[in-house]
C-alpha cells in the first residue's frame, strides 16, 4: 500500500465508525472510487483496532465502573445503575453477534455494492432524520429497559447491511425509544465496543485461514491514525451534538446516496 491509501483509509475509518454515516461503506467504496487496489483484510482489522483502542480509551472512566459492578452484580448482590448499563451494553450486541456468525457469508457475497450501499444510505439516512425530529428525548442510557435494549440491540443487526451504519441505526433506535441524542450516541458508542472486537476476530480468522501477509508498519500506522481521528471524532460529536443535531448527517447521506445512484445505475 502506498501512504497516502494508508492515510485516507485510516481516517475515513476513524472519522467515520462513531458518525451516523456508515464506516463500512466508506471502506468499500474509497477504492472503488479511487481504483485503488483492495487494503485487504489484514489492514481492516488493524484499523478497526485503531477505533476500538479510540473509544475504550475515551469511556475508560465508566467503564471501570461497569466492569466493576457488574462483577458485583455476578455475586448476587444488588445491581447499580452502572451494573445495569453493562449488562444492557452485553444483551444488546446478542443479536448481531448472532447475525454475524450466520450471515457473514452472505453479506459479502451479495451486499456490499455501490448501489445497496447507496439505497441504504438513502433510507436509513431519512429513518435518522424521522427519528430525531419524532423522539421525545427525555432519558438517558442509564434509564433504559429491557425492551429498549432489545430494539436497538436488534436494529443493530441491520448494520450488516453496507450502507446502514452501525452507529446510525442504533441512535435511530435509541431516539424512537426516548433517549436524547447525547445518552443514544454513548449507548452506541458503549454497544461498539463488543461489536467492534468481534468484527475484528472475524477478520482475523478470514486473514489466518487465508494466510494473508502481514506489513506491519503499515498496520501500525494505520492503526494509530485510525485511533487519533476516531477519539477526536468522538470528543467533538458528542460536544456539538446537542447544537448541531443530526440534520448534517441526513443531508450527507443524502447527497452521497444521490451521488451513488447516478454514477452506478
Amino acid at each position: 500500500m502506498e501512504l497516502i491509501q494508508i492515510i485516507v483509509l485510516a481516517l475515513v475509518q476513524g472519522l467515520t465508525e462513531f458518525l451516523p454515516i456508515s464506516s463500512s461503506a466508506h471502506l468499500i467504496l474509497v477504492p472503488v472510487l479511487t481504483d485503488w487496489p483492495d487494503q485487504g483484510l489484514s489492514f481492516d482489522i488493524a484499523v478497526h483496532v485503531g477505533t476500538l483502542i479510540a473509544v475504550i480509551v475515551y469511556f475508560r472512566a465508566e467503564l471501570i465502573v461497569m466492569t466493576r459492578d457488574w462483577l458485583v452484580s455476578l455475586t448476587g448482590r444488588a445491581s447499580t445503575r452502572s451494573s445495569r448499563l453493562a449488562w444492557a451494553v452485553l444483551f444488546g450486541t446478542v443479536p448481531v453477534g448472532l447475525a454475524g456468525l450466520l450471515g457473514k457469508s452472505y453479506v459479502e457475497a451479495y451486499l456490499r455494492s455501490p448501489l445497496v450501499i447507496a439505497i441504504a444510505t438513502i433510507v436509513f439516512g431519512v429513518l435518522l432524520w424521522v427519528a430525531y425530529i419524532r423522539g421525545r428525548r427525555q432519558r438517558d442510557e442509564y434509564d433504559m429497559g429491557w425492551l429498549d435494549v432489545a430494539i436497538v440491540g436488534c436494529a443493530q443487526v441491520l448494520a450488516l447491511i453496507p450502507g446502514t451504519s452501525r452507529s446510525g441505526i442504533t441512535i435511530t433506535a435509541a431516539l424512537l425509544r426516548g433517549l436524547t441524542a447525547e445518552a443514544a450516541a454513548r449507548f452506541s458508542f458503549l454497544l461498539s465496543i463488543p461489536v467492534i472486537a468481534l468484527a475484528g476476530l472475524l477478520l482475523a480468522k478470514d486473514a489466518v485461514e487465508a494466510n494473508h501477509v502481514w506489513i506491519w508498519q503499515d498496520l501500525l500506522l494505520g492503526t494509530a491514525i485510525s485511533a487519533v481521528a476516531a477519539y477526536i471524532c468522538i470528543v467533538y460529536f458528542l460536544r456539538l451534538l446537542n447544537r448541531i443535531g443530526m440534520t448534517p448527517f441526513v443531508i450527507y447521506r443524502l447527497l452521497l446516496g444521490a451521488v451513488l445512484l447516478v454514477l452506478y445505475l
